[in-house]
């Protein structure tokens, strides 16, 4: 089930599942977006879950029927819709931080401004229950992973890699590049919901005094 259309390959999951894989994130964003204007309209569908190039239906109980949707749409660069902005307070204190700024060509302060002058937008989750992947860092501020992963990284640590900025939800294994650290909590079961950043989420970085 592999075939491709309007630039979309497929790929069945199990007995309810379809993984429809993008061109690239523009592109899977894209389809997220598309697939929810269109929720209302497509065979049942219990879950929809993005991803950096694709996207997960599941609890589907025609596969091939909803394929068979799928493969007949051209993708016209819908983008979601904007959610709520919040307000990430970061004291930019972390031990990745010169490096960074190094990579960027500027002082550690002109690391922060640039950083914390952006407002993000939550293109996927995973990783951990709660770590949102932050998109909107301009391209010559990308930067790599680190070359030797840290064992445990602290939770609430605010990380850069490729092209996305993170928050570790809680302490683990990572690679990302560290430049400063966060109270708030991003995920709480008994919240609801219980992720502090969804798909859609807007999210702007506040520099605060470190205590």
């Amino acid at each position: 089930m592999g075939a491709d259309g309007g630039g979309l390959t497929f790929r069945r999951v199990g007995s309810e599942a379809l993984l429809v894989e993008a061109a690239d994130g523009a592109a899977a964003e894209a389809l997220y977006a598309e697939l929810l204007a269109r929720r209302g309209s497509l065979p049942e569908v219990t879950e929809i879950v993005p991803a950096a190039r694709t996207v997960l239906l599941d609890g589907v109980p025609d596969v091939t029927a909803l394929r068979r949707e799928l493969a007949g749409w051209r993708l016209t660069g819908r983008r979601m819709a904007d959610g709520p902005l919040v307000s990430v307070p970061v004291v930019y204190d972390g031990a990745d931080l010169a490096e960074v700024a190094g990579l960027w060509g500027v002082s550690a302060a002109e690391a922060v401004r640039v950083h914390s002058s952006v407002e993000y937008r939550v293109a996927f989750c995973g990783f951990a229950p709660g770590f949102a992947y932050l998109t909107g860092l301009p391209e010559r501020y990308h930067v790599p992973r680190r070359a030797t992963p840290r064992s445990a990284v602290p939770a609430g640590s605010v990380a850069l890699a490729g092209p996305y900025t993170g928050v570790y939800p809680r302490s683990s294994p990572g690679g990302w590049q560290l430049i400063g650290r966060t109270g708030a909590v991003l995920w709480d079961a008994s919240r609801e919901p219980a992720a502090l950043l969804a798909p859609g989420t807007r999210v702007r970085f506040v520099p605060e005094a470190g205590a």
